[in-house]
C-alpha cells in the first residue's frame, strides 16, 4: 500500500495548541518521543490545500517545521534546523 507523499518522510508528533478564534490556532508545545519542547516563537506559517505549516523556534533554540493535517487532525514534524553556536564552523 502506498502512503501519501506527505506521510513518507514525516515523524508523528504530539502538539498542544492555543485555541482562540479557531481550534488549534497555533502550537504552544510539542513532544518528540519522551522529549518535551516549548514553542518560544512562531517564526512563520503557511497553508496548503490539506494542511497548515508552522515554523517554530523551540525552547532548545532550534527551528522545527510542524505540519497539521486538519482533515485528519494529525501533527507531524516535517523539518528541523539546528541553531549554530557562535564560532561554530559552517
Amino acid at each position: 500500500m502506498n502512503r501519501p507523499r506527505e506521510d513518507r518522510n514525516s515523524l508523528p508528533v504530539a502538539v498542544e495548541c492555543y485555541s482562540g478564534y479557531r481550534a488549534d490556532e497555533r502550537p504552544l508545545r510539542f513532544a518528540l518521543g519522551e522529549r518535551q519542547y516549548e514553542v518560544k516563537e512562531v517564526d512563520d506559517q503557511w497553508y496548503s490545500p490539506e494542511a497548515r505549516y508552522f515554523r517554530v523556534r523551540a525552547s532548545d533554540g532550534n527551528l522545527y517545521v510542524l505540519r497539521h493535517d486538519e482533515p485528519r487532525d494529525r501533527w507531524s514534524l516535517e523539518g528541523f534546523r539546528a541553531e549554530r553556536q557562535p564560532g561554530e564552523a559552517l
